[in-house]
């Protein structure tokens, strides 16, 4: 079958509503390009998608092992014979939270440059990439969040109710990531080197983040620089209903949503304006 050729330098809508309609035309596209991602990640593999259940285990008995045993590690809040691995799962909260943004964003940037005959000569969204990209990074995400709540019933014989709002909690953090995810998979067409500086600038969150230690660990002067960063909400917020079994914060959910669909509609945007000069420089 020949391939439609079309105008790579036409204008594209820019709006939510643009945004909105593209999303739910192209759902069946964006389901099975997903679906392909993810079993594609494991092809050739002895054991296949089990690794995707495989790995958050593993990594959770390392948190474990590591903080608990090696460095003796204990959570503000935590305490009692049982911190050593509760410690483990606080922990892996904040690790589930990072993951989803720093897989997508550490993807971003070779998104277009990876499927460049859909940028050149097939009738394709381009503008849903990031969208795959995003419920890939989803799918772990939902494996390592069953992983956390099975360590957490065993560990504690009880789950807290509080649970079903983490859809809610990690709403906002998927809306901002897509908005960042179309800026860099553009910039990334034009800047051959965001690709290198997003590795240095995830790893650099990792650690401004409160992964690894509670933000009441940071003395008060540094705070700021901490509550700077847009996964520190998200992670505290994922405590709060996982691990603590308080409600969230509904009134800075609100703030940060609001926040993430300007950067949303602002990453679709760029996105769908310099799409025009990605066939000039590919």
């Amino acid at each position: 079958m020949n391939s439609i050729t079309i105008n790579p330098h036409a204008a594209h809508p820019t709006s939510l509503v643009a945004l909105a309609k593209s999303i739910v035309r192209n759902r069946q596209l964006i389901l099975q390009m997903i679906q392909r991602e993810v079993v594609g990640r494991y092809k050739g593999s002895a054991m296949g998608m089990a690794w995707s259940f495989f790995n958050p285990v593993l990594m959770l008995v390392v948190y474990t092992f590591v903080f608990s045993e090696v460095f003796k590690s204990r959570w503000g809040e935590i305490g009692g014979d049982d911190s050593k691995t509760q410690f483990a799962v606080v922990l892996f909260v904040g690790m589930i939270v990072l993951n989803l943004f720093s897989e997508v964003i550490n993807r971003a940037p070779g998104l277009i440059l990876s499927n460049i005959n859909y940028v050149k000569k097939v009738v394709f969204p381009i503008e849903i990439l990031p969208v795959v990209a995003t419920g890939a990074a989803l799918f772990h995400n939902l494996i390592s969040l069953g992983v956390l709540i099975t360590a957490f019933v065993l560990f504690n014989g009880y789950v807290h109710w509080t649970i079903v709002f983490i859809p809610l909690v990690l709403l906002p953090l998927i809306i901002v990531t897509l908005g960042l995810a179309w800026i860099l998979a553009s910039l990334g067409v034009f800047l051959r080197d965001v690709g290198q500086a997003i590795g240095v600038i995830t790893t650099v969150l990792m650690f401004l983040s409160p992964v690894f230690y509670p933000v009441t660990a940071v003395p008060e002067r540094f705070r700021p620089f901490i509550m700077a960063n847009p996964l520190t909400f998200i992670i505290e917020q994922a405590r709060e209903v996982l691990i603590w079994g308080h409600l969230p914060n509904w009134f800075g959910l609100g703030i940060y949503t609001c926040a993430a669909t300007i950067v949303a509609w602002a990453g679709y945007a760029w996105f769908q304006k310099t799409r025009k000069g990605f066939a000039d420089v590919l």
